[in-house]
Order: structure tokens, then sequence, then C-alpha cells
């Protein structure tokens, strides 16, 4: 009789996911470490990097019965299993799958950005060349771009933009 794996949460160090997958599967385990496209900002450029969906944590399938599943704790990259107690919690049936099912063909899960505006919203360009200009959100188009409109000389004006190029008004 097969007895069958389950999958559990592995808690990493930080920025430390990709090491404990590296490791984890060097000791023969199946892992799953869920990465998406984020977009960073430094130094007045916008770069796409792979980043974890979920930072500091992964997935590990163990067969209870047979995986030395005590090492995991004490590889390097990992702080520990997530357990109740000293059992490990089984992840519920469905979810790794379900993320699984949605990784693209270049290996990342693909997130929608959040909007952090509503139509009307006062907000201010913070890069480019309307840099510290005021207005009004108006909507998001279908590029990862936002429509807003800003009072310049004298009338108002639709601008398309970068959504990173915007920031609500505090």
């Amino acid at each position: 009789m097969a007895t069958v794996s389950a999958w559990y949460v592995v808690h990493t160090q930080p920025h430390g996911e990709l090491k404990a997958q590296r490791h984890l599967m060097r000791q023969g385990f199946e892992v799953f470490l869920p990465q998406y496209v984020k977009r960073r900002r430094h130094a007045r450029k916008i770069e796409l990097v792979r980043a974890p969906l979920f930072p500091r944590y992964l997935f590990v399938a163990i067969d209870m019965a047979v995986a030395r599943w005590r090492a995991i704790s004490s590889t390097i990259g990992v702080n520990y299993l997530v357990c109740s107690g000293n059992t490990p919690l089984p992840v519920p049936n469905g979810i790794v799958e379900s993320i699984r099912g949605r990784v693209g063909e270049d290996g990342l899960v693909p997130v929608e950005p959040t909007i952090p505006f509503k139509m009307g919203d006062p907000v201010q360009m913070v890069s480019g060349a309307l840099a510290d200009s005021h207005g009004l959100f108006q909507c998001v188009t279908d590029e990862d771009r936002v429509i807003v409109l800003l009072d310049l000389m004298g009338r108002q004006l639709r601008v398309k933009v970068p959504l990173e190029a915007v920031a609500a008004i505090a």
C-alpha cells in the first residue's frame, strides 16, 4: 500500500527562500516556491524582478511515514517547519495544486496589480516630467497604466502614466 505525501509550509530566513529551496531539494524533498513578477523601484529606475509570492515561505511535500521531516528545520535557509505543537501542519488539500495550476510557462504566478485608488481620488505625480503635479485618478488601462486628470495651464488634461508614477495625496 503506497503512502501519499502532503504539502507542508516551511518558514525561511529573510530572503532565504531560494537557498532553502536548493538545500531541501538536495535532500530529496519536493519543493514548491511560487514566484511572481514584482516591480522594484530603486534610484529612479523601475525594474521587474522575480519575487516569492509568499515572502519567507515555501511549500514542501512530505510523506510522514517515510521522510525524515525533522531534518527540515536544520536545513540551511530554513527557520522552521510550521507545526502545531510538535506535529507539522499540512496545507489543506487543493491549495498548493490550485497555485501550481496558475503557474505560467515562464514559471511565474500571474498577479493582478492592486490599484489603491478609486475614480475621483486626489493623486500626485511622483516621477516623470509631470512630477509634483496634482490631479484626480480616473481609471486603469489594460497596459498597467492609469489615466489621471490633471489641471495644467488652466485646463484639465487627461494623461496616461505608469501606475508607479502616481501616489495618493495624504
